[in-house]
């Protein structure tokens, strides 16, 4: 066999090699994904408490470990700078539950009394969402998805 052959040999079998592990590397390194998020707000009226309930489903190949989540009104300070993803890591979690494959749907629901309705801002608000998965992988989305208090 003539040196030319053998090195192109050993040259072509390097390059498929390396391709084939930047393949496995990449498709374990996936993101977590959201999709289908919601948000609901609901004014107290009377002496009823009102709720705000943010859902989403959240897909990650390594599993998901947490996923933090903040609203926040359009008319502030965050819509300058939003929120980064070390900042959300101190926001309050969704709890979520397996949906089937890679993904999960979290749900996350605080009460709002009289007395928070009066003290929030009118208008838009949006929900920023951190997810993180069990490799440490993140995704933010600042403003997943918008809602309106009346």
């Amino acid at each position: 066999m003539s040196r030319r052959i053998v090195l192109s040999a050993v040259a072509g079998a390097a390059v498929l090699a390396g391709a084939g592990a930047f393949a496995l590397a990449y498709a374990g390194d996936g993101a977590p994904v959201l999709a289908h998020s919601t948000a609901r707000y609901t004014a107290p009226q009377g002496d009823r408490d009102g709720s705000f309930t943010f859902a989403t489903e959240a897909t990650a190949p390594s599993g998901l470990k947490s996923l933090k989540v903040l609203a926040w009104p359009e008319k502030s300070g965050l819509a300058e700078k939003p929120p980064t993803a070390e900042e959300m890591t101190r926001a309050e979690s969704a709890r979520c539950k397996p949906a089937g494959g890679d993904t999960e749907r979290c749900a996350y629901t605080v009460r709002v009394t009289a007395a928070d309705a009066a003290e929030s801002p009118r208008g838009s608000w949006h929900v920023a969402v951190l997810a993180t998965d069990a490799d440490g992988t993140t995704t933010l989305d600042t403003e997943a998805v918008d809602f309106t208090v009346g």
